[in-house]
């Protein structure tokens, strides 16, 4: 059958670009390759974007930086929304970016029209724990002492905006408490606080509190997925002491929107091989994150993304935030170190 001269011109056009994508994915990487992660070092996500670039520098040949741009997990997305799709700016995201439009109306990205997504790295969770002073050793204590004296209780996370506020404020809609969320300038900073007893309970990776718990410098009460870690197995969920809807967990890997078909297959091709690797796996293990990359497109973020935002749409974001505590610090003012020992003692029910 003779092909007319638009249909010779349409297959051209298709041969060409399937040449040139596979030639891309060839070439990828000539330079360094930055991966954003919207946090301070220190958290599980930049744990997690570290072992990844590590792995593929040495994998690939080429450096794979980790660039951390905190900013309540906005200010990196924003900067990855805007880069050139070249596949030389990846961005590594939590359940963060899936929730953060269902409570901030006001973002300058979407997350489904500016962004490829690649794959997911990691199911790995929250630990919810408290300084070991206060009289709270289960969900079912913390929830009955939270609802007997409201705002009595504080948490900590690393940040306003970040996943473990947000982890907190779904806890409290839940739960159906009142409690204060302190906002720290990232993870260590946070980590001191609950060591030090500044605040009474904080939500943060278990790469970051697993050792802690274990040298009894806090008290884990529940991690935040819907299964116990092996790193902590005797460490119930939130969802199985209370509240089964309760459920945060989850790290992927990005691109800007645009980014040839063969660096995203070369890029999911490489981490698949880097998240596989023993030394990797070893890693994760030793803090109970379970890898859950797969080689094909992932569109698990995606569909995670999608879903109906349930109780997320509840939860409010820093600024209309019950709490003064909370709203000054938002605002750039210091937060004071405070003993509350004392005056929780006094309400233990």
């Amino acid at each position: 059958m003779k092909l007319e001269t638009p249909a010779l011109f349409a297959v051209a056009v298709l041969l060409t670009a399937a040449l040139s994508s596979f030639a891309n994915a060839q070439t990828w990487p000539a330079k360094p390759v930055r991966v954003v992660v919207s946090f301070p070092p220190g958290g599980g996500l930049d744990f997690i974007a570290r072992l990844l670039t590590r792995r593929l520098t040495d994998q690939v040949g080429t450096s794979f930086l980790v660039d951390n741009r905190p900013g309540a997990g906005i200010l990196g997305v924003e900067l990855v929304a805007r880069a050139a799709a070249d596949g030389y700016t990846l961005l590594a995201v939590g359940p963060e970016f899936a929730i953060n439009p269902s409570v901030r109306p006001t973002l300058t990205y979407d997350p489904f029209r500016d962004f490829t997504y690649i794959s997911q790295l990691t199911s790995g969770q929250y630990l919810l724990a408290s300084h070991p002073s206060v009289p709270v050793e289960s969900i079912k204590q913390l929830i009955a002492l939270a609802k007997a004296k409201p705002d009595l209780l504080n948490y900590g996370s690393s940040g306003a905006g970040g996943l473990n506020h947000l982890a907190g404020e779904l806890f409290q809609s839940q739960a159906g408490i009142k409690w204060v969320h302190v906002p720290y300038k990232g993870t260590g900073p946070n980590l001191t606080g609950l060591m030090g007893g500044e605040v009474d309970l904080s939500f943060a990776s278990l790469t970051a509190l697993a050792r802690l718990a274990e040298a009894g410098k806090v008290r884990p009460i529940a991690v935040t997925g819907l299964k116990r870690s092996p790193a902590l197995p005797d460490v119930p969920t939130i969802a199985e002491s209370g509240l089964p809807a309760y459920n945060v967990t989850g790290y992927g890997l990005l691109a800007p929107a645009g980014i040839n078909r063969g660096i995203v297959r070369r890029v999911q091709s490489e981490a698949a091989q880097a998240m596989n690797s023993p030394e990797v796996k070893e890693q994760l293990a030793k803090v109970g994150t379970v890898r859950a990359l797969h080689g094909d497109l992932d569109d698990r973020l995606v569909r995670q993304s999608r879903r109906p935002a349930g109780g997320w749409r509840d939860v409010p974001y820093c600024v209309r935030h019950r709490s003064r505590l909370c709203y000054r610090a938002c605002q750039g003012e210091p937060i004071r170190s405070q003993s509350r020992t004392s005056a929780i003692k006094a309400h233990e029910v």
